[in-house]
């Protein structure tokens, strides 16, 4: 009986590659869109090969298959296989190029490509940023009011415009009116606070239900920050439709709901998840870039970087985000592209000037006072604050987000949402320091207090300032300074506990911003209590000298910024681009020091409670595929003891190079789920030969059915240069040779395990075949190591991957 591929199915089904299927931040999903897959062009071979009415034998070396090279969703790339092949497409390109002035043209310009997919992707993800900057401080200003003027302005564009504002009210202007006053038509009085409120929790309501919705029904990989994913792919896993044009559209979309809605989470950590779904789209416009997945992540770590830049206004801290926290491989050319993508998404971002004051950055600051050396001990306490808090944030996150997998929470994402946005609105509405946007608060947290300010956290006794000096001495608090720090205590604790339970919902969520603001709060009430402390008593050993009556030594603002700094650490564990984040953010480049204290303490201080950062902890949470740079292998095992098959397993599946027919082969396929087999001489001598992916096998048959004449289910495969003489009776046979990787890379069985691991990360390997005297014993697979790893870790080893 013939061997049908219509009655086994095999090739319909999705297969459960050796890297089985994930679950995506919580949305197990089936993915068929190819958005990111090179399209195979089935029609390029549809003729049948005959040579004088005689079969030829196909060769796959001289007649390539569309497919086969390219990979499965939930699987890995092969590193050094895409390396290979665009080392062999430039050496063909720059051989060409000296044959014709056509071919010269073809090799500039694609050398030139590279660059200008930079210049698109800055572009594109600079305008994006713009917008949604813009959309979002509109929304977050309509919880409380409207524009009479038109409806699109903002609370600070409308009374722009007004000749009505004085400086002291300058937030007040006939033009703008609250809900209240457009409702009951007052704007005091008890009726009309609870009117305020009550539209102010229905906006918010009704915005996030909008992004969850949205993020639902479209694209559920729109959730989330982004971050740990973008990681995992850049490490070479392939997720479908992660950074496609549909996410693009929805993430954008519901990222201005999320931040509008009032719930504890900042755009940020999206923004970069926006810029890489920008790169990968754009990738599709180059051939170079399209057809091989290594090249698609440089692009897409420049990207990341870019992703930062438009988040913070920070293009170098940008570049170095992209190198220290989220990418894999990132090489010198990347670093420069990356470099000039920064600085066009950031100088197109300061062309739509989205914060109306013709910078790049929302919390630039301006500090007339230099720090003192002693200063170091309250910043580096900062810094274990910041430690601590990051620590405590990892794992209470973490657990709340296990308990939303395992338990009927995870089953009801958008009531979740809609009570954490109430909870938020009800508690946050009182407190005006949790009733506007978080950016906004760190921004006041960072300001340094000038006479003509009218914050309450400026409300000093200032009976002994003459009107003419510009700076300012330490002056006593005022009674609006201890109400402000009441407010900003309960806004701390409140802060803490609900971006627990925010980042990880079902909308876009970013961590930097509450992060930030953590920070930001305890670090402007320890700053305050240090310059009332050197107000009333100069005298002590620690003020004397440096610090006079009369002059301004403490500045509250420099302490929130070093906070914002430490809590970000802590949570994130950076610190070079953090610190270059910072000071770019806020333009105190003379704060250097400061910063990288508290940044440092902070990274050692959680390092010692728990040794994951947030996204690495959700890597793990989600069963990515990720090997960590960072951790060190020191256990004493051999590459015998981790590799497969093990003593009680059947024996590993191989294919002869010229003993099995095209039946064995689709037999094989159809009843194990590997992504490779190896290839040996015979199942006797089990002589490595090299090693065949099931894809590229699947396709090469799949093509071979339908261009060559005579393949039936007794047609020999070849694997071998030669092939011998057929009887003339037998089928054609099917030469395989050009599909098989003819140097698999192989260890002895006394590898240490070390030495594997560390190959996998440098070389980015898929799998490692193990020998021992040259006879094929076993194989070793990227899971495998990840299980490995995690049951020396008292981890279960099955969560790494699971569906």
């Amino acid at each position: 009986m013939r061997f049908s591929m219509d009655n086994t199915g095999y090739c319909n089904e999705s297969s459960t590659s050796d890297e089985d299927m994930v679950e995506i931040a919580g949305a197990t999903l089936d993915f068929s869109t190819t958005e990111d897959v090179p399209p195979l062009d089935r029609d390029k071979g549809s003729g049948k090969a005959k040579v004088n009415g005689v079969p030829k034998l196909m060769d796959l070396l001289d007649d390539p298959v569309p497919g086969v090279g390219t990979y499965e969703d939930f699987n890995t790339i092969d590193w050094v296989r895409e390396k290979s092949k665009d080392r062999d497409r430039h050496r063909e390109i720059t051989s060409k190029s000296r044959e014709s002035t056509w071919a010269l043209v073809k090799s500039v310009s694609d050398a030139f490509s590279g660059w200008l997919l930079m210049l698109l992707i800055g572009l594109m993800s600079g305008a994006l940023a713009g917008g949604i900057d813009i959309s979002a401080h509109w929304m977050t200003d309509l919880k409380e009011g409207v524009c009479l003027n038109g409806f699109w302005f903002n609370h600070e564009h409308c009374c722009w415009t007004s000749n009505e504002t004085t400086f002291q009210e300058r937030d007040k202007c006939p033009q703008w009116k609250s809900w209240a006053e457009l409702i009951i038509g007052t704007t005091e009085g008890p009726f009309a606070y609870i009117m305020n409120y009550l539209m102010y929790v229905c906006w918010a309501l009704l915005f996030s239900f909008l992004a969850v919705t949205l993020v639902r029904a479209f694209a559920p990989y729109a959730c989330g920050s982004g971050i740990p994913e973008i990681k995992t792919i850049l490490s070479g896993f392939i997720i479908r439709g992660y950074l496609g044009k549909w996410t693009l559209i929805i993430k954008t979309i519901t990222l201005v709901l999320a931040v509008s809605s009032g719930l504890s989470l900042g755009k940020e950590g999206p923004l970069v998840h926006v810029a890489c779904c920008c790169g990968n789209i754009l990738c599709h416009l180059f051939t170079k870039y399209r057809k091989n997945e290594a090249k698609r992540r440089e692009v897409l770590s420049a990207a990341a970087a870019v992703g930062v830049s438009v988040a913070f206004g920070a293009p170098i801290g940008g570049v170095l985000f992209s190198l220290e926290e989220v990418s894999y491989y990132f090489p010198l050319k990347t670093l420069w592209r990356s470099f000039f993508a920064a600085l066009v998404a950031a100088f197109t971002l300061r062309s739509i000037n989205p914060f109306g004051n013709s910078r790049l950055v929302l919390f630039y600051v301006e500090f007339h006072t230099p720090w003192h050396l002693l200063e170091l001990v309250p910043f580096v306490l900062l810094g274990i604050f910041g430690g601590i808090w990051g620590a405590f944030f990892i794992r209470a996150n973490i657990a709340w987000c296990r308990r939303r997998k395992t338990t009927w929470l995870g089953h009801y994402p958008v009531l979740e949402v809609l009570v954490v946005t109430a909870v938020t609105a009800v508690v946050a509405f009182p407190n005006s320091y949790t009733r506007t946007s978080t950016s906004e608060l760190i921004s006041e947290l960072f300001n340094d207090c000038g006479l003509l300010d009218s914050s309450k956290l400026c409300n000093y006794d200032n009976a002994n300032v003459t009107k003419s000096s510009n700076e300012l001495p330490d002056r006593p608090a005022g009674d609006d300074v201890y109400t402000a720090m009441w407010q900003l205590s309960l806004a701390l604790v409140f802060k803490m506990l609900i971006t627990v339970v925010t980042f990880g919902m079902k909308v876009p969520s970013g961590l930097f911003i509450p992060s930030m603001a953590v920070g930001a709060i305890a670090g402007r009430l320890l700053g305050i209590g240090m310059e009332q402390l050197a107000y009333y008593h100069h005298d002590w050993a620690i003020f004397r000298g440096w610090c006079s009556p009369g002059a301004d030594c403490i500045t509250p603002g420099l302490y929130a910024m070093v906070g914002a700094a430490a809590c970000l650490g802590g949570v994130t564990r950076m610190t070079v681009s953090l610190v270059v984040i910072m000071f770019e953010l806020t333009g105190g480049l003379e704060y250097i020091v400061p910063l990288m204290a508290a940044a440092m303490t902070s990274k050692w201080v959680a390092d010692a409670i728990g040794r994951e950062g947030i996204y690495e902890a959700h890597i793990r949470l989600n069963g990515y595929p990720f090997l960590e740079a960072k951790e060190e292998f020191s256990h004493k095992t051999l590459a015998m003891d981790v590799m497969r098959p093990r003593r009680s397993d059947p024996p590993l599946s191989v294919l002869t190079q010229d003993g099995m027919t095209v039946e064995d082969v689709e037999t094989m396929i159809t009843e194990t789920t590997y992504s490779g087999f190896p290839v040996v001489v015979s199942h006797e001598s089990q002589r490595l030969v090299g090693f065949v992916l099931r894809r590229d096998l699947t396709i090469s048959i799949d093509n071979a059915r339908q261009r060559q004449d005579g393949i039936v289910c007794t047609s020999r495969i070849f694997f071998t240069e030669y092939t011998p003489p057929q009887p003339p009776s037998s089928p054609p046979p099917l030469k395989l040779r050009g599909i098989m990787d003819l140097s698999p890379f192989t260890v002895t069985d006394h590898t240490a395990m070390d030495i594997v691991v560390d190959i996998f990360r440098k070389l980015g390997l898929r799998q490692c075949l193990i020998t021992h005297n040259g006879r094929l014993l076993g194989i070793i697979t990227k899971k495998d190591i990840l299980k490995h790893v995690a049951q020396i870790a008292n981890r279960d080893p099955d969560s790494i991957l699971f569906n």
